[in-house]
C-alpha cells in the first residue's frame, strides 16, 4: 500500500476500534471502495497497537492502580484483597473466551469470515441486539431503577462481557459494541459499559498485536516501505483513538447508542445494496 493508504486506514482504525461501528468492518469496505486492496487482518490487529496506547495513556490512573493492586495482593499472598485487584484479575478471566475462540477460528477469522457479507450481517444483527439493550436501560431509567457503576462489577458482569467480546472475532460485530452492549444487558450505565469494555479490551488486543508482529515481522521488515507505513498507520491510529475514546464515554454519559445502532443499519444495508449490484465483490 501507499503511505496516503496507511495514513487513511490508521485513521480510519483509531476512529473506529472505540465506536460501536466496527474497525475491521471499516478497513474492509473503504479499501474495497477506494479500489485498494484489503490489508488483511494481520495488519489491523497490529496497527490496534496504536488504539492500544490509546487506552494506555487516557486510562493510566486506572491501569496504575489496578497493576499494582494485583501485584501487592501477589505478594501478600491475598490476591483477591481489595477491589482494585479483583477488577485485575475480572479483567484477565473476561479475557479468556476471545483468547480460546481466537485460537480455535484464527484461519476463519482471517478468511472466510471477511466476506462483506459476514460484515454486512453482523453489522445489522448486532445493531438490533443493541438496540434491545437500549430498550432494557430505557425501562429501567422510566421506572427510577439504578444502574450498575464501575464499583459494581463482579465476576459474573467480567465473564459475561467477556464472552461477548469473543464475538467481536467476528468482523463487523465491532469489539466495543459487543461489550457495550453485554454491559448494557447487565445493567451497567452507559458511560461504565464503556469504560470497562476499553479496560478489557487491552490484554486481548496487545496479545493479538504481538503474535501477528512475529508472524508477519519478516514481511514488515522486507522493506523500508512496509516499515513505514506500519508505523505511519500505527501513529495516526493512536491519536484519532485517544480522541475517540474521550469522545464516546463523554458521549455516553449524557446520551444513548442510538446514532451508533442507526449508522450500523444503514452501513449494513449499505454493503448488501453495493454487493448486489455487483458494485462491490463480496
Amino acid at each position: 500500500m501507499t503511505l496516503f493508504e496507511a495514513i487513511t486506514l490508521g485513521i480510519v482504525q483509531g476512529l473506529t476500534e472505540f465506536l460501536p461501528i466496527s474497525s475491521t468492518a471499516h478497513l474492509r469496505i473503504i479499501p474495497a471502495l477506494a479500489g485498494w486492496a484489503d490489508p488483511g487482518a494481520a495488519f489491523t490487529a497490529i496497527v490496534q497497537i496504536g488504539t492500544l496506547i490509546a487506552v494506555l495513556i487516557y486510562f493510566r490512573k486506572d491501569i496504575s492502580v489496578i497493576v499494582k493492586a494485583v501485584i501487592l495482593g501477589l505478594i501478600r499472598h491475598k490476591p483477591l484483597e481489595n477491589g482494585d485487584a479483583k477488577m485485575g484479575w475480572m479483567i484477565v478471566a473476561g479475557t479468556l473466551p476471545i483468547v480460546i475462540f481466537g485460537i480455535l477460528f484464527k484461519s476463519e477469522i482471517e478468511t472466510s469470515l471477511r466476506s462483506l457479507y459476514w460484515i454486512s450481517g453482523a453489522l445489522i444483527g448486532l445493531a438490533i441486539v443493541l438496540s434491545l439493550a437500549e430498550n432494557k436501560i430505557r425501562t429501567k431509567l422510566r421506572k427510577g431503577l439504578p444502574l450498575k457503576s464501575m464499583d459494581e462489577i463482579g465476576w459474573k458482569e467480567a465473564l459475561l462481557i467477556g464472552l461477548a467480546q469473543s464475538v467481536a472475532l467476528i468482523p463487523g460485530s465491532s469489539r466495543s459494541g459487543v461489550t457495550i452492549t453485554g454491559g448494557l444487558f447487565l445493567d451497567l450505565d452507559r458511560a461504565t459499559a464503556a469504560r470497562f469494555s476499553f479496560l478489557l479490551s487491552l490484554p486481548s488486543v496487545f496479545a493479538a498485536a504481538l503474535l501477528e508482529l512475529y508472524q508477519t515481522w519478516h514481511i514488515i521488515t522486507s522493506s523500508s516501505g512496509n516499515m513505514t507505513n506500519i508505523v505511519a498507520a500505527t501513529l495516526a491510529a493512536g491519536i484519532v483513538g485517544y480522541a475517540s475514546i474521550a469522545f464516546l464515554i463523554n458521549y455516553l454519559k449524557k446520551h444513548t447508542t442510538n446514532i451508533f445502532i442507526a449508522y450500523r443499519l444503514v452501513a449494513g444495508g449499505a454493503i448488501l445494496y453495493l454487493v448486489a449490484t455487483g458494485f462491490l465483490k463480496p
